[in-house]
């Protein structure tokens, strides 16, 4: 469940043909095979007053409870973090992370764990949540490969994702029409397997996630309702 939820943290709904968000507000369940009982997952998406823009996620479960905001602004179609706060309680050890990007110093400044981080900040650098609207922003236009680096702990990872062609999902909303997109993994070093799908008619809105872990767990997030730039999402009746 906590890197199911994780992986639904900031994804967003944009429009076709530009990065600048759409505000919105979601909700979701989450379910984990494993268990007999689910948990419930909402996120909104809102512009400030200073031109920036705050992504909310928060995720509560029975055994666990996990928030995240992120800050970020939008330049020349490019996605700059301002800064990344994730809190996680339960579910083992619990975490705190602590990102601060500094554009003038080009640098990133923070702690992961109560371990310092200090980074090089170079363009094109994203954080945990805007890689996402990176990703859903690169499907909208048409991509079909993406490739971005993120900030993971300490260290610069980079996360792959392909494009796997086009699927009607069946949602509390109604049926949507979506994009559906999978984790590039080396299966050499991971056997993890992560399946996305991105609403066409909804701004690319994240619609269900699929999950398995390497030790086979299976997890699944659904969308149940939400608006988008103020519209609500109903999708076709079932």
């Amino acid at each position: 469940m906590r890197r199911a939820l994780l992986l639904l943290l900031a994804f967003v709904a944009l429009p076709l043909a530009a990065a600048e968000p759409k505000p919105f507000v979601a909700s979701y369940t989450a379910d984990w095979k494993q268990l007999p009982f689910s948990g419930t997952a909402g996120r909104s998406l809102k512009k400030l007053d200073d031109g920036r823009w705050q992504l909310d996620f928060e995720a509560a479960m029975l055994v666990a409870s996990l928030s995240e905001v992120s800050t970020f602004r939008v330049e020349k179609d490019t996605f700059l973090p301002q800064s990344y706060r994730f809190n996680r309680n339960g579910l083992g050890k619990g975490k705190q992370v602590e990102l601060d990007f500094d554009w003038s110093q080009k640098q990133v400044i923070g702690n992961d764990r109560g371990e310092p981080v200090r980074l090089l900040l170079n363009r094109g650098l994203l954080d945990k949540s805007t890689y996402q609207l990176a990703l859903q922003h690169d499907v909208a236009t048409g991509k079909k490969s993406m490739s971005y680096q993120v900030v993971d702990g300490e260290d610069i990872e980079t996360y792959d994702f392909r494009v796997l062609g086009e699927e009607r999902v069946a949602t509390q909303a109604g049926q949507v029409d979506a994009i559906k997109v999978e984790r590039v993994r080396d299966p050499t070093q991971s056997a993890r397997k992560t399946v996305l799908w991105f609403a066409k008619d909804w701004d690319y809105l994240l619609v269900r996630l699929h999950q398995i872990e390497k030790d086979g767990k299976e997890y699944q997030i659904m969308l149940k309702d939400g608006t988008v730039d103020g519209k609500k999402v109903v999708g076709a009746a079932q």
